[in-house]
Parts: C-alpha cells; structure tokens; sequence
C-alpha cells in the first residue's frame, strides 16, 4: 500500500475567521468544479493527494501559507462546499477532525447505499490507512485528523494529519486509491526521518494482509520505497522570504500582470475590466486548476493571490478575492450552458504567464513586492484575524515599478 507524500509544518493553533471561511468555501468549490470539467474526478484525487499541490490549493485561498492549519481549513470548507452538490458532482467528503474523523465509517456506508459501491471495502481502506499512519509506522505523530474523499467510481483520496507534542509540528499524510495495487505486494513506501525504533503490527483485525507488507519495508532498499514519494517539509519561519519562492515564476507574473495591460492580449479581451491586481489572483488561481505537477513546488508563491489570513506575506483582499470568486463563477454557469469562453480564457492565462516565464530574468525585491500590498491593501479590502488593513499615514502609489 502506497502513500502518495507527506508534509511536515509547524503547528498552529486558532480558528479560521468567518469572513475568510465563507469565501474559502466558495472558491474551494469554484476550483474543484472547473478541474472535474476540464479534467475530471480522478484528476480531483490526484491532485488532492499531492502534498504539494494541496499546499498550494490552501494558499491561494488565503491560509497561512505553510502552518498545520491549512489542513483542517481546506478540507472542512471544501467538506462544507461540495457535499450539498455531492450528486452532480459525483464526489463525497467524509470524516474530519477529531469527533467528526470516527463518523467516516457511516459516512462511507451511507455514500454507499446511494452510490452502489462497496461501503464495507472503503472502510476498510479508510481503517487501513489510518492504522498505518497511527500505528504501523512510529514516528512520533498521533493523527487528529482524517478524511476520505471518494468520487462514485470508486476511487478515493485521504488526507490525514498527525500532532508530534514535542518538537511542535504536525505532518500530514496523503494517500490515492490510484497507488495501490494489493495490501501485500505493495509495502506501505514509510516515512522519510529519523529511526525512532522498529516497525509496529496493525492491530486491527482486517490488517493481517497489510502486516508482513509493512514489516518488509525494512529490508527493502530506500530508493525502492522512496521512489514514488513526495515529501514537503516546510520552514518555522511565519513570514514569505525570497528563499521560499521560485522568482522566476513570481516575476513573470507580476511583470504580465502589472506591467504589461490586459488589453494588450487579445485572448484576455475577455476579461476586459479587470484590474492588475484581480489578474494576479486569477493567474495564481489558473495555475491551481491548469499547472503541471512540476509548478508547485514552492508553495509559498501561491500567497501572492490572496494573502494570509494573519498578514503573511499581506493581510487578504477581500474585494479582489470576491472578484475572483464571481469570474469563476460566471465561467462556471456559462460553460454549462456551452458558453466556455471565460473558463477557456483563464487557461490562457496561464499559458501566457507560462509561456513569459521562458526568457524572463527575475530582477526585482520580494520585499518590495510584500510592502506594495501592505501599503495599498485597505484599498482592497484587506483584512486578517487581528483587524480591518488601515491605510498608512504617508500613502504611496498604488503600483510601485518593480522592473
């Protein structure tokens, strides 16, 4: 049995502010919806099983961008958003975090008896990868959190999260039906860390096929097991540094986005209208829903759409984040009356953000970058847990040059 990757981040503590739910639901809704027409259910879990892309899917909409709580946020708001449209869908969110995680059984049962599927099968896969994560590999983490996505084909995603009390991060476990091909021959792939002692049995009764596939992990070559393995380990620092960005994507965008007009691109005469700084967020949020694998491994880019809700690397623009949430929606409800004009054009976007990227040569401050949106976020609505962005006393430019 294979997990898909994990991720390691520092723990944080607090609630998800309403104003910022609300809209976290609505775009989580928005971005799966158009990926299942574009790409399908599959894709869905794919995507919701790679550390990395999840990460980035939980910045775009306005989490902080590399802390535990992203987990528990995306998915209880995407839990929220999609299952009252489960049937059109034909994808099903179960369990969640603490209580709500041992509910996931009869959760599974009951999206069984609408669907036709085998409900006592993906219990047991839920049971499976959650005692494995829990208990089979001793790493220190106790999960808190789990939750299995199901699509009515029958294939799955989880995504479960684990506390370590001593050292103050959580890590994250994600798993893909796709990955499996028998609970024996295909050992659990482990985790990559330190040695804390040997393996542990499942002790659950429906675990026996799983037990000598795990035991067999410790004899088997680490470029073997780790082969198909994503793992993202995030930094303990709150705030977004050069470092945790790739600036040559960065760069492109900004320079497409504030620099050059959207007039001036014939295939963006769709979103005639739309600012500089709405076009930044559609661009990062074209990318979520049309980027390759290959694009998201830094995360930390994927902040500059929306913010973070405690003002790392800006505090949220809520106008522009309802900007971005009614194109999509109007793309949404167009296409599915044959009109995909508007969604075809945000995947032009990004192609030409893509395509920018290629001879682009990234000569610009980040912090530069983070201080403009600091400075110009009241006129954007910006908010975070701790209050309203004030406008400053000596007000700059609202779009310093940065090439």
């Amino acid at each position: 049995m294979k997990r898909s990757g994990t991720a390691d981040m520092p723990l944080h503590y607090g609630k998800v502010p309403p104003w910022l739910y609300e809209r976290m639901s609505a775009l989580g809704l928005s971005i799966i919806e158009v990926i299942l027409m574009d790409y399908g259910k599959d894709e869905v879990l794919r995507r919701l099983a790679d550390p990395f892309w999840f990460q980035s899917f939980g910045a775009v909409m306005g989490m902080d961008w590399h802390s535990s709580g992203i987990t528990t946020s995306v998915m209880g708001a995407l839990k929220r958003s999609i299952n009252p449209n489960s049937q059109a869908l034909g994808l099903y969110i179960c369990g969640g975090k603490g209580k709500y995680s041992r509910e996931t059984p009869s959760e599974l049962i009951q999206i069984a008896d609408k669907t036709g599927l085998n409900g006592h099968e993906l219990v047991r896969a839920s049971k499976l990868s959650a005692k494995v994560d829990n208990t089979a590999i001793q790493d220190g983490y106790q999960l808190y959190l789990h939750n299995f996505i199901v699509a009515d084909n029958g294939s799955w995603s989880v995504v479960q999260q684990g506390m370590h009390e001593s050292d103050g991060t959580a890590r994250r476990y994600h798993w893909h039906s796709g990955n499996i091909k028998s609970f024996i021959e295909e050992p659990h792939t482990g985790i990559n860390g330190v040695s804390r002692g040997k393996i542990l049995n499942l002790t659950d009764s429906e675990a026996s096929p799983n037990r000598k596939g795990i035991l067999d992990i410790s004899h088997t070559d680490s470029i073997d097991v780790m082969k198909d393995f994503a793992r993202l380990i995030l930094p303990a620092h709150h705030d977004v540094q050069a470092s945790d960005v790739d600036l040559k994507r960065l760069g492109a965008l900004l320079y497409l986005t504030r620099e050059q007009q959207p007039q001036n691109f014939e295939d963006l005469l769709m979103l005639e209208g739309v600012g500089p700084r709405t076009m930044q967020s559609l661009a990062l949020v074209s990318e979520v829903i049309h980027g390759a694998p290959s694009r998201f491994a830094d995360p930390a880019r994927f902040s500059f759409a929306h913010g973070g809700k405690d003002g790392h690397p800006f505090p949220v623009p809520t106008k522009t984040y309802d900007e971005s949430i009614s194109i999509l929606r109007k793309g949404i409800e167009k296409s599915k009356l044959g009109n995909s004009d508007k969604l075809n054009t945000l995947n032009k976007l990004h192609q030409i953000v893509a395509a920018t990227e290629k001879d682009f040569t990234p000569d610009f401050d980040i912090q530069q970058v983070i201080e403009e949106e600091r400075q110009n976020s009241w006129r954007f609505g910006g908010k975070t847990v701790f209050g309203d962005a004030e406008p400053p006393k000596n007000p700059k430019a609202i779009q310093l040059s940065l090439f």
